[in-house]
């Protein structure tokens, strides 16, 4: 674990200053809050963290503690009555008891009998708001390791299935596919008449209870979910760090150590380790077919400039492996790619240039925004494909234009109480002896000029 936390850290800081250097959130940056600035020179301060990550990194990832995928080359079957529980890399995620899965470094557990409990999986199987955009079900790879735009196995997205089909192991372990069991129920016959994941998936109903993008979320989910307790309640562990995080940090610090245009032969057997559990092939297949102009993840840009592919294909390798891990919003920040947040537009399923708008009953049917008592956006105002947050452009809905972002929200704001307790006048914050993060003020608004 202490490695771990060093290796994030210590690539957290590296990246940081590199993008973000000579602005007011690294020392010595325009409009720095810190006075002169009279440290290390910083491009010693990356050098040093580079080294660090990549030194405790490979103590760590040389333990071997990767878990075996053995979903095999028929990535595209269905496991009808226990997804993938056979499968250790997929199992590692759903276990009650994760210190039989070595790659989990620390893990929190439950326990029914202590009342220890929680409800992820209800959430899972039932929408939970939750959902993949279209932008990061394209990031994964198709099978033969070539991007969607580049490879003859992909069949598109007129439905889940199509998205699903011939692309990589991981997008096929851990996104919902129509039709999936999502327990073990069976009848006094042996039948199943459990839950299953519908062909049409609810866009539509409650937030708590629908599928937000029409993408679902597999990670996680055991054969037979919450319905042990009872009450709809769970008790799968809940992974924190594990160790694929160190390789992935490893090949990304030796790539930046190379200006992004190389790895070395250890960052190159660390990266064939990942993907190899992947089931795809060397990732120069990936590399030499890699047309950044093509790509919609922000991670092809740091400070508005494009990285090399090298650095994106690593990146995208990052992005894959820790899906549903909480490390995305972490990456995006030290890579300074928020910069090209302006007016997104969170993206779902093919809704209107496909079957899905004909899938649905009378009770469930889409209707366009515009129309009375409108449930989805509109082929009109937002094309074929599904956006969440354009179903009414009236009132206070300020997700119609999408997405934005300004350079203070890579950090957020001290809270004014500290401001107080350091203040020699607590009615002067601007006395205070520590000073703002950049871009917020010393009063309860938001960000400056935001």
């Amino acid at each position: 674990m202490a490695l771990l936390i060093k290796s994030r850290v210590a690539l957290f800081e590296a990246s940081w200053l590199t993008y973000h250097k000579g602005t007011a959130l690294v020392p010595g940056g325009t409009n720095w809050p810190g006075g002169e600035y009279t440290g290390t020179n910083l491009d010693s301060e990356i050098s040093f963290f580079l080294k660090e990550c990549k030194s405790t990194a490979k103590e760590l990832a040389d333990q071997g503690l990767l878990a075996q995928n053995t979903d095999g080359t028929s990535v595209n079957a269905s496991d009808t009555l226990n997804r993938g529980m056979s499968n250790p890399y997929f199992a590692q995620f759903a276990l009650e008891d994760m210190d039989a899965a070595p790659e989990i470094l620390l893990w929190k557990r439950y326990n029914f009998a202590l009342g220890v409990k929680h409800g992820a999986t209800s959430y899972i199987t039932s929408g939970g708001n939750t959902g993949f955009t279209r932008q990061y079900v394209e990031t994964f790879l198709c099978r033969d390791g070539l991007p969607t735009y580049a490879s003859p196995l992909y069949k598109g997205d007129k439905s889940v299935k199509d998205a699903e089909t011939d692309r990589e192991s991981r997008l096929n372990l851990f996104m919902m596919r129509p039709y999936e069991y999502l327990d073990q129920q069976k009848n006094e016959k042996g039948e199943y008449n459990g839950n299953k994941w519908p062909y049409a998936p609810n866009i539509i109903d409650n937030p708590e209870v629908r599928f937000v993008t029409g993408y679902g979320l597999r990670k996680g989910l055991a054969a037979d979910t919450y319905h042990k307790g009872g009450d709809q309640t769970s008790v799968e562990g809940s992974p924190i760090f594990r160790a694929a995080e160190a390789y992935l940090n490893y090949i990304e610090a030796d790539c930046m150590e190379n200006g992004g245009n190389s790895i070395s032969a250890q960052a190159e057997a660390y990266w064939n380790a990942i993907r190899n559990r992947a089931k795809l092939p060397d990732y120069h297949i990936t590399l030499n077919a890699t047309d950044l102009t093509k790509e919609t993840d922000w991670g092809v840009y740091s400070a508005g400039k494009m990285v090399s592919p090298l650095l994106y294909c690593i990146r995208r390798e990052r992005r894959c492996e820790m899906v549903e891990e909480g490390v995305r919003m972490m990456d995006l920040r030290r890579w300074r790619a928020l910069d090209q947040v302006n007016g997104f537009q969170v993206q779902g399923v093919n809704l209107w240039g496909s079957d899905l708008k004909d899938a649905y009953t009378e009770k469930s049917k889409p209707i366009p925004e515009g129309e009375p008592n409108a449930n989805v956006s509109s082929l009109k105002n937002s094309g074929e494909y599904l956006h969440p947050y354009r179903i009414n452009s009236e009132g206070d809905n300020q997700m119609w234009n999408g997405y934005k972002w300004c350079e203070a929200h890579y950090l957020d704001p001290i809270a004014l109480h500290h401001f107080k307790y350091t203040s020699s006048d607590p009615d002067n914050l601007s006395s205070s002896v520590i000073y703002q993060n950049p871009g917020w003020p010393l009063t309860t608004s938001g960000a400056i000029g935001y």
